[in-house]
């Protein structure tokens, strides 16, 4: 086997931290020994890879195939956040989540959650104008927005309003009166009557477009003129440059750097406007398709130069930390219960808090959601039993020797759990430490048991750092 650098190592990790929910290092090596641009290749081509394998996950846990409650489709989700194969695909969907975020708290139907969550699993790196035709006649947002409420003759502007200031466009962009015509555009467009579940259990939910319902008026929207209909109104969104703009924000936002909330981009100006302008002018440039600007992304300066300036949200934390642990493989009986971690951590998946979605970056952590991040990660990382915790040990164990200073000791830890890119402060207390615990030696089999201990309560302590909680 080649030997990789640590830099190559650590940009790859960025890679999959952010096209994906990281990896273990073993897998980190051999995707560093492929090269950078034909990992990212793969990651841009999920059809290249195995489909995700549900079977095991269906036998064991039989209510995930269709769910009929919110920590049954969270169950279904994370498990596929942890196992696919096709890890930019599975990203894309939690990215399209946070943007159209739809809650069951409304909805009341995990199946028509998670049936939306493959639309964003199948289209998100698509063309964006199609996605929103998409969702426009998905029953789950049809619902979750009022549009089966908006009728010819009575409008309701819900879904209108919330296409424009959260979809597409954001504040400033559009006036009510905009609003107003686009919400005539969509009337007819509705859904068959909903069952609630508690009569019925699990349902399905037709789209059904109603010409009798439909204002087939003219309509003036955003200064073009003309019997719109709904497609007509998103043919007239994407040629916007604030639509082109708002899109730009929200993909630097989840896969760039931390960018302030989305209520205030009408009045603070993006963190990198030299990357955004880029991302603008790939995303019109490739006719709104979205896979195109993904590689730029990902192939920018600006990109690579952002290691360690995101916050994880709280899926990436769990499903990153699942993955370098080895935990939780195969159909695992404490699924159920770990699915409902990242509500605890402040992002329930499949129900977000609003229409607008979860606030990001620092506002991920609160006192309350600290305490369960930290707990996580640091559980899983001080158990030298678990498989992925047992082979950084081993590696750790086989890197130096069979004596080891301290500050070496500090550094493979360091280095193995992500790389994780330690503060001299930090590097320095961790060192400390290990320095008042005596000796590291792996020379006989009780003191090779005692320093795997260590090493656990070492990575335990990482995990629980800042440092940890970026990616």
């Amino acid at each position: 086997m080649t030997t990789v650098k640590t830099d190559e190592i650590a940009l790859i990790a960025h890679l999959m931290r952010r096209a994906g929910f990281g990896a273990s290092r073993a897998e980190l090596e051999k995707l560093a020994e492929r090269g950078y641009d034909a990992t990212l290749e793969m990651l841009l081509d999920p059809d290249s890879q195995p489909d995700d394998d549900l079977n095991l996950l269906y036998r064991y846990h039989p209510y995930t195939e269709r769910p009929f409650g919110l920590t049954n489709g969270q169950h279904h989700w994370l498990y596929r956040m942890v196992t696919t194969k096709r890890p930019l695909a599975e990203k894309m969907a939690l990215f399209w989540h946070q943007v159209f975020a739809t809650g069951h708290a409304k909805v009341e139907s995990a199946y028509e959650l998670v049936t939306q969550i493959d639309i964003f699993r199948k289209e998100g790196m698509g063309n964006y104008r199609d996605l929103l035709v998409t969702l426009a006649s998905n029953p789950s947002m049809i619902f979750w927005l009022d549009n089966n409420e908006n009728h010819k003759r009575q409008p309701n502007e819900n879904w209108g309003r919330e296409l424009l200031e959260l979809f597409s466009m954001g504040i400033g962009n559009y006036t009510e009166k905009d609003v107003f015509e686009a919400s005539r555009a969509f009337t007819g467009w509705t859904i068959n009557t909903k069952l609630h579940w508690l009569l019925w259990g699990p349902h399905l939910w037709n789209f059904e477009y109603r010409p009798e319902d439909h204002d087939a008026g003219e309509k003036t929207f955003l200064g073009h003129k003309g019997r719109f209909n709904g497609e007509d109104i998103i043919d007239i969104i994407v040629q916007q440059p604030g639509c082109h703009t708002f899109i730009a924000r929200h993909l630097y936002n989840f896969f760039v750097a931390d960018e302030p909330q989305v209520p205030a981009w009408s009045i603070e100006p993006p963190r990198d406007p030299a990357a955004i302008k880029f991302i603008t002018d790939t995303f019109v440039k490739s006719d709104y398709e979205i896979k195109p600007v993904m590689k730029a992304i990902f192939t920018s300066d600006f990109f690579k130069n952002a290691m360690y300036q995101k916050v994880k949200n709280p899926a990436e934390l769990m499903v990153e930390t699942l993955k370098v642990s080895g935990d939780m493989n195969g159909p695992d009986p404490r699924w159920t219960d770990t699915s409902n971690e990242t509500g605890y951590m402040g992002q329930s998946l499949l129900d977000p808090p609003s229409v607008e979605g979860w606030h990001t970056g620092k506002e991920w952590i609160n006192s309350g959601a600290l305490v369960q991040r930290v707990n996580f990660a640091t559980q899983r990382f001080g158990n030298p039993d678990l498989p992925g915790i047992s082979e950084i040990i081993r590696r750790i164990a086989t890197s130096n020797g069979v004596a080891m200073t301290a500050d070496k000791f500090v550094d493979r830890c360091i280095d193995l759990m992500g790389p994780v890119k330690a503060t001299p402060d930090t590097r320095r207390e961790l060192i400390a430490h290990i320095e008042a615990g005596g000796p590291i030696s792996w020379a006989t089999r009780e003191q090779y048991q005692r320093s795997a201990q260590r090493a656990s309560e070492v990575m335990a302590l990482i995990a629980g750092t800042r440092e940890y909680q970026f990616g």
